[in-house]
């Protein structure tokens, strides 16, 4: 494919030529002709769509690249192999918050701008994470599936009031479960490596302050073993990185309380699912409740399969008719802005500064 060339008639009737990009969108709820498609278009791009709906192969996203110069993607393995195969390629876009399945490092060397959308679906995951963690707790997919079955389960379950909740990480999405879990009479404790003063706004994203009534200010920031050990619930938040991988292995497990359940919304590989599936098969904790996993769709012969206390969810946590639309427009106007040379929330490396598109300095942005 090659960039489209597009005569305009402006105002005064001269006719120009205008260089038209080529945008690949691959997020699953984005559509031809929806308001993000328009959006793009009367930005003068255009659009080819290709959602992600299980996995994809290196070689048919390096196909679907050729000649693209701008990517709205879902979780596609961008890996330096891929980028490396798209030489008209001058900005990627994730609709959403984790980018891990982003080379930056690659992609900067390249010259290829990265951003994600910090804080875009903090609201939705908060609240999935609270109906995650009474749904564990009551043991509300269990009766259900019981009902359904012909049954009437009288099992019973535990109530959110006095308990803790421990947070691994304090982004946006922690943040916003931190009023939610107080509403319901939890203690709140945090584990997090950046100071959350240090911790940057983004589009969604509820402040941070440690003043009166700010999500800093009800939470009691300790240790990582600290957490484990006193915590009835564990909500992972942190994003996945050489250091959090597989942070919540057998030795964690080991010193969570045998009553004790284990959320995870952020990333899969944060968790050694071999680990965790021995841990509540042999009662080391109680249960847990997974919305994301280490390969997705989950394997059919994954050893969460057939353990009683995990209940898996299918990467749901942040997709909300709200935050859909949110992510959806604000990584379309993302995406304008970087490939103007004005993104706001690019991820590479700050020293980097050759990109394939001239960044203007401008902090303006194009709505």
């Amino acid at each position: 494919m090659s960039a489209v060339t597009v005569l305009r008639v402006p105002p005064d009737g001269e006719v120009s030529a205008r260089p038209m990009s080529l945008i690949l969108i691959t997020t699953d709820y984005l559509q031809p002709g929806d308001p993000v498609d328009v959006y793009l278009k009367e930005h003068g791009h255009e659009t080819v769509h290709a959602p992600l709906r299980g996995r994809r192969d290196r070689d048919e996203l390096v196909r679907l690249l050729d000649g693209v110069e701008g990517a709205l993607i879902a979780n596609e393995p961008m890996t330096a192999d891929v980028l490396a195969a798209a030489p008209a390629l001058k900005a990627v876009v994730r609709s959403g918050v984790g980018y891990d399945s982003v080379d930056v490092a690659a992609a900067s060397e390249l010259g290829i701008l990265v951003s994600n959308l910090p804080g875009i679906n903090a609201n939705a995951v908060a609240e999935f994470t609270m109906g995650a963690v009474l749904a564990a707790s009551r043991r509300l997919v269990e009766l259900a599936a019981g009902v359904a079955g012909g049954g009437w389960p009288r099992t019973d379950g535990h109530e959110l009031r006095g308990s803790t909740l421990g947070l691994i990480g304090f982004g946006a999405a922690a943040r916003a479960v931190v009023p939610l879990a107080r509403a319901f009479g939890m203690t709140v404790l945090c584990r997090t490596a950046i100071a959350p003063a240090a911790i940057p706004p983004g589009p969604g994203s509820p402040a941070v302050a440690s003043g009166p009534g700010s999500p800093a200010a009800d939470v009691e920031f300790v240790d990582l073993d600290t957490l484990l050990s006193r915590s009835d619930v564990v909500s992972v938040h942190t994003a996945l990185t050489p250091a959090t991988r597989h942070l919540i292995d057998a030795r964690a497990l080991s010193l969570m309380k045998p009553t004790a359940l284990l959320v995870n919304t952020a990333r899969g590989a944060i968790v050694d699912e071999n680990a965790l599936a021995a841990a509540v098969r042999d009662g080391v904790i109680a249960g847990a409740a997974l919305d994301v996993c280490e390969v997705e769709p989950l394997p059919a012969g994954s050893v969460l399969r057939g353990v009683e206390g995990i209940t898996v969810y299918s990467h749901m946590a942040g997709q909300t008719v709200e935050a859909r639309e949110a992510a959806g427009r604000e990584g379309a106007i993302e995406l304008v802005n970087a490939l103007a040379g004005r993104p706001a929330h690019r991820v590479n490396d700050p020293s980097v500064h050759r990109f394939r598109v001239r960044l203007d300095g401008s902090a303006g942005r194009t709505h």
